[in-house]
């Protein structure tokens, strides 16, 4: 279980095809600190590390994952936001994030506003999810607060820390983002559709 609070930046420096799976070379500062079976958050995608060498590691994502989220469109270069799961002992800061991504969104605007950005994005709504005014989201593994919240559309509002310390600074109208919506929400939504 992750919280959404990003703890680094990661740079993929290798990307490699084995049948549909692909594997994902990355370097990062927390490199050193992971070991191998640990699940570690990629733009909000739970991967197992398989292997670690000094400042490098390698995670893998199979065809299922690469079809629900924005990793197969990842390039070498590209940054990605990372979050190691959540200690037993540790402090809840963001919202329960599962590191399931339930489907991609897309980036329609970014606003300056006097000192922080709004950004608002889309999504189909037709797959069942729903936001709700002041209700948890993740986006690319970054626990937000939604507003405006309308079907299939919502803004969030990006503080400058945020802003720097993730990809956020990297994305531009268009950009497919990856959307985990709160899991409370989803049960609800559930238990209200019915089964």
């Amino acid at each position: 279980m992750f919280t959404g609070i990003i703890e680094s930046l990661g740079k993929i420096k290798g990307i490699t095809k084995e049948g549909s799976n692909i594997h994902f070379d990355v370097t990062s500062t927390l490199a050193s600190a992971l070991k191998i079976d640990q699940s570690l958050s990629h733009n909000g995608v739970c991967l197992t590390v398989v292997a670690v060498n000094a400042n490098e590691y390698r995670v893998t994502a199979i065809d299922e994952t690469l079809q629900k989220t924005n990793l197969g469109k990842l390039k070498e270069g590209d940054l990605v936001n990372l979050e190691r799961c959540m200690a037993a002992d540790g402090r809840f800061d963001g919202h329960i994030v599962q590191g399931h991504v339930d489907q991609t969104g897309e980036l329609l605007s970014v606003d300056s506003v006097d000192g922080s950005w709004v950004f608002t994005f889309s999504y189909d709504a037709q797959i069942g999810n729903v936001t709700v005014e002041k209700g948890s989201i993740c986006v690319n593994g970054t626990s937000l607060t939604c507003f405006d919240s309308k079907e299939g559309l919502f803004s969030v509002a990006i503080i400058p820390y945020t802003y720097e310390n993730t990809n956020f600074h990297l994305l531009q109208p268009g950009d497919m983002v990856n959307l985990e919506f709160d899991i409370i929400g989803k049960y609800i939504h559930r238990v209200l559709k019915g089964y």
